[in-house]
């Protein structure tokens, strides 16, 4: 089938698809954009028409999964996934006081942490943690970009460790009890 066939053929059922639209969405608006989509698929994938096959049942099928994907799409959006203890968290009404004192705390040894570190791994390591791509700090601080990959890595791999030897007790504490 040519393409201009094609076109005169989705041209003539036109008012036919713009009905079923309708019936499906309820909605005039809606019905034309399902009516566009609908086109638009079936003229981008008309190599996968067969002739000789039924082109009108072709169409509305195209047109009937579309609202469906969309249904789905819009019910998804829609839903609310509580996954607290109590189930019923949502309706519960009761409010929740945060402290910061504690990840305040953790944040300021952190930071020492990092000032503990050599220069040469410090200032890649906070201008990656600041947003700076690689390519940026290792522009800015005229150094390879391997090189400043490789510095990132370790200062990384410095921090686990102190991280790791500072708060070892906590760790054994957490597995004995899981």
């Amino acid at each position: 089938m040519s393409a201009v066939e094609f076109q005169d053929k989705l041209n003539q059922l036109s008012s036919v698809l713009n009905t079923f639209a309708y019936n499906l969405t309820k909605n005039g608006e809606d019905a034309k954009d399902l009516f566009q989509e609908t086109a638009f698929r079936a003229l981008s994938n008309k190599d996968k028409f067969r002739p000789g096959t039924n082109f009108k049942a072709w169409l509305f099928t195209i047109m009937k999964n579309i609202f469906i994907n969309n249904y789905r799409k819009k019910m998804k959006k829609n839903t609310i996934q509580d996954s607290t203890d109590n189930l019923y968290y949502i309706n519960s009404g009761s409010t929740t006081i945060t402290n910061k004192a504690d990840s305040n705390i953790m944040m300021t040894e952190l930071e020492n942490m990092i000032e503990s570190l050599d220069e040469s791994l410090s200032v890649p390591f906070l201008m990656h943690y600041e947003g700076f791509k690689y390519q940026e700090i290792a522009d800015q601080l005229d150094l390879p970009l391997g090189t400043v990959k490789s510095r990132i890595f370790f200062a990384r791999k410095e921090l686990k460790r102190l991280i790791h030897s500072r708060y070892n007790n906590l760790f054994k504490h957490r597995e004995k009890a899981s």
